[in-house]
C-alpha cells in the first residue's frame, strides 16, 4: 500500500470516528434537551418524554422538528419559550455532550 493510500485510508477513517462522534454527542444532547423539557413541565416520566424527542429528531433532518414537538408541548403546559430560546437551550446541552464524549 502506499503512503498516498495510507493517508486515504486514515482520512477516511478519522471522517468516520468524527461523523459517529457527531451522532453520538447529537443524541446525547438530544435526551438532555428533552430531560430538561420534561423538567420545565414537570413531566411524571422524564426518561420517556426524553425517548419521545429523542424520536421526534428523526422527523427531518436538522432539530427544528424536535425544537417544535418541545415548544408545542410547552405551549400545552402553559410554558411558552420562543423558537430560539429552545435552540439555544439544545446547543447548550450539546456542548456539554461533546465535552462529556471528548473525556470519554
Amino acid at each position: 500500500m502506499s503512503s498516498l493510500d495510507e493517508r486515504e485510508k486514515a482520512f477516511e477513517n478519522k471522517f468516520k470516528h468524527d461523523e459517529e462522534q457527531r451522532f453520538k454527542a447529537n443524541a446525547r444532547a438530544m435526551r438532555l434537551f428533552g430531560l430538561w423539557a420534561a423538567a420545565q413541565m414537570k413531566h411524571a416520566n422524564p426518561e420517556a418524554y426524553a425517548d419521545e424527542v429523542l424520536s421526534a429528531d428523526f422527523d427531518e433532518p436538522g432539530i427544528m422538528d424536535a425544537v417544535r414537538k418541545v415548544q408545542k408541548d410547552l405551549a400545552g403546559h402553559g410554558i411558552e419559550f420562543s423558537e430560539h430560546h429552545l435552540e439555544t437551550q439544545f446547543n447548550v446541552h450539546l456542548a456539554d455532550a461533546m465535552n462529556a464524549l471528548k473525556k470519554a
